[in-house]
C-alpha cells in the first residue's frame, strides 16, 4: 500500500446541504416520463443483463486494458434493431439541445442530467453518446468519474431506473470479489477506517467499569472492525465479558461466503486466542422486523450499538408510509443503551430531487476517485474492482433508481442529528484520547485528508469535501 506522510489539515468543512436543496426547482422524475412507453419484456431483460455485465463484470475476465477501455453497453433496443442508446432519429447533433455552450466533457455531462430531468430523452441520449467516445475509465480521475456518470445516465434511460437494482442483484449474496473490493476500498481511501476506529475508541471508552457488555451491530459486514476492536481489548485490564450479537437477514446468516455465522467463528477464533471472554449471537431476521426481545439483551449487561454504514439503507418516509428508518432507532432507545455510535457517508440522496441529487453524487464521488489516485496506479486491475464493484454500483443506484429501488439514501450529519434527537437521543461526547489517537492515525496518510472535531462527532474529509462522520449518542 502507497502512503503519504503528513500532519493532518484542520478545514471548516460545510456538511449541510438543506439550503441548496431549497435553491433548487422540484422538477418531475424521469420515471414518469416513461410510465407511458410500451417495450418487450424480454428485450428489457436482456437490456438489464447486459447492464449488469458491463458494470460487474468479473475482474479475471475483463482482458480490455487498452488506454480507451470504457463501460460502454452494447445491446439491442426496446423496439427495431438500433442501440437503445441511439437517438430514436439516430441523429448525432447534440449541438442543438446544449443551451450551455458546453465544451468540456463535465459541462456536457452535466448539461446531459439536465435535459434528462426535462424529459429530452432524445437530447440527452446524443448526449450521451457524445461523452462515450470521450471518457474513460483507465484515464485520470476526472474521466473516471464521468464515464461512471454516463453510465449512470444510461441505465436511467434504459429502464427508468424500474427494476434496475434487483437486476444488479445488489440485494443477493455479494460475491468472494466483491467482498474483496469491498476490503481494499476500505483500505486505499481511509476516512471508511478514520470511522469505523472513532467508533471503536468510543464502544471501549463506554466498556470502562461494565462487567458484561452487549454490543448490538446490524451490519458487521466482513467482521474487520470487531478484529480491530478485540485485539485492542486484549491490551487492556480489567476486561469485561463481551457479547456481539449480529443481525442479518436469514439467507445472509448461513451463506457460505461472507455469511454472518462464518463470520462470527472467525471472531470467536480469535478471541480465544487473545484469552478474551466474549460470546457471538446471530440474529437472523430482516433488519425491518427486528424486536427488543429478538435481541435476548440480559439483566447487568451494559448495551451498545453499532450503526456503521447500515442506516442509509432504510428507507424512510420519503419513500413508504411505514418509516422504518426512525422505527429502528425508536426500537433501539427502547433498549435503553449506554452508547449508540454512528458511522455515516456524508453526502444527501435520500430526499434530493433528481437534478440535486445527481451533482451530489459527482461532488462526492468525484472526492472519492481523488482518494483512490493517490493510493493506487491508475493502470492497477485491483483499483478498476474497486471502483467497478464498489463505487460504480453505488453511482447507478443514486442516479438511475427511484423509489424503493433505490437504496443508497445518504444523508448528510445534520440530518442524521435530528433523526437521533427525535428518537430520543442525546450527544454522548468523544473524548481527547480518541480524538488524538485519530490524528495520530491520519498522520500516515495524505495530508490532503483532514478532521473536524466536534463534542459528539468527527468529520473526515479529503481537502474540503466531508466523505465520512462518526458520532456517538446515548
Amino acid at each position: 500500500m502507497i502512503r503519504s506522510y503528513g500532519n493532518p489539515v484542520m478545514l471548516n468543512m460545510s456538511y449541510d446541504s438543506e439550503e441548496h436543496e431549497s435553491a433548487v426547482e422540484s422538477e418531475q422524475l424521469l420515471s414518469e416520463d416513461f410510465e407511458g412507453l410500451s417495450y418487450d419484456e424480454d428485450k428489457m431483460r436482456l437490456k438489464l443483463q447486459e447492464l449488469e455485465a458491463a458494470l460487474l463484470d468479473d475482474a479475471n475476465e475483463d482482458n480490455d486494458s487498452g488506454p480507451n477501455r470504457s463501460m460502454e453497453i452494447e445491446s439491442s433496443g426496446y423496439s427495431g434493431s438500433g442501440s437503445a442508446l441511439e437517438s430514436p432519429n439516430g441523429s448525432s447533433s447534440y449541438n442543438s439541445y446544449v443551451r450551455t455552450g458546453a465544451i468540456t466533457p463535465k459541462d456536457l455531462l452535466f448539461e446531459c442530467a439536465l435535459v434528462l430531468s426535462e424529459g429530452n430523452v432524445e437530447g440527452a441520449l446524443n448526449m450521451i453518446n457524445e461523452l462515450r467516445r470521450t471518457v474513460s475509465i483507465d484515464g485520470e480521475p476526472s474521466q473516471r468519474i464521468l464515464a461512471y456518470m454516463v453510465e449512470a445516465l444510461a441505465a436511467r434511460v434504459a429502464v427508468s431506473g424500474k427494476g434496475l437494482y434487483k437486476a444488479l442483484k445488489c440485494k443477493e449474496p455479494p460475491s468472494k470479489d466483491r467482498l474483496s473490493a469491498m476490503q481494499v476500498l476500505f483500505e486505499v481511501c481511509p476516512c471508511f477506517r478514520f470511522g469505523f476506529t472513532t467508533a471503536n475508541g468510543a464502544i471501549l471508552e463506554a466498556f470502562v467499569g461494565e462487567k458484561m457488555v452487549h454490543v448490538i451491530d446490524f451490519d458487521i459486514n466482513q467482521g474487520s472492525q470487531y478484529i480491530t476492536l478485540l485485539q485492542t481489548l486484549a491490551g487492556q485490564s480489567p476486561r469485561p465479558h463481551l457479547r456481539l450479537t449480529g443481525v442479518d437477514d436469514p439467507e445472509s446468516v448461513q451463506r457460505p461466503v461472507g455469511g454472518l455465522n462464518h463470520i462470527g467463528m472467525r471472531l470467536k477464533e480469535l478471541a480465544k486466542s487473545l484469552n478474551l471472554d466474549f460470546e457471538f449471537n446471530s440474529v437472523a431476521a430482516n433488519i425491518a422486523v427486528v424486536e427488543p426481545d429478538m435481541l435476548n439483551c440480559r439483566a447487568g449487561e451494559a448495551v451498545i450499538v453499532n450503526f456503521a454504514f447500515q442506516l442509509h439503507h432504510m428507507p424512510d418516509e420519503s419513500v413508504s408510509t411505514v418509516n422504518q428508518r426512525d422505527q429502528l432507532l425508536r426500537m433501539v432507545k427502547s433498549l435503553n443503551p449506554k452508547l449508540v455510535t454512528v458511522v455515516e457517508q456524508d453526502v444527501n440522496t435520500n430526499t434530493a430531487p433528481f437534478l440535486h441529487r445527481f451533482h451530489e453524487a459527482y461532488s462526492y464521488y468525484s472526492a472519492l476517485f481523488d482518494c483512490i489516485d493517490a493510493t493506487l496506479p491508475r493502470e492497477s486491475q485491483e483499483r478498476v474492482n474497486v471502483e467497478k464493484q464498489c463505487l460504480a454500483r453505488d453511482i447507478v443506484n443514486i442516479i438511475a433508481c427511484e423509489g424503493e429501488e433505490r437504496i443508497e439514501r445518504y444523508e448528510v450529519s445534520g440530518k442524521w442529528k435530528a433523526r437521533m434527537m427525535m428518537a430520543g437521543f442525546k450527544p454522548c461526547p468523544i473524548s481527547e484520547n480518541v480524538n488524538d489517537s485519530i490524528r495520530e492515525l491520519i498522520k500516515q496518510y495524505s495530508d490532503r485528508y483532514n478532521m473536524k472535531v466536534e463534542p459528539n462527532a468527527v468529520h473526515f474529509g479529503w481537502e474540503d469535501k466531508v466523505l465520512v462522520v462518526a458520532s456517538a449518542w446515548r
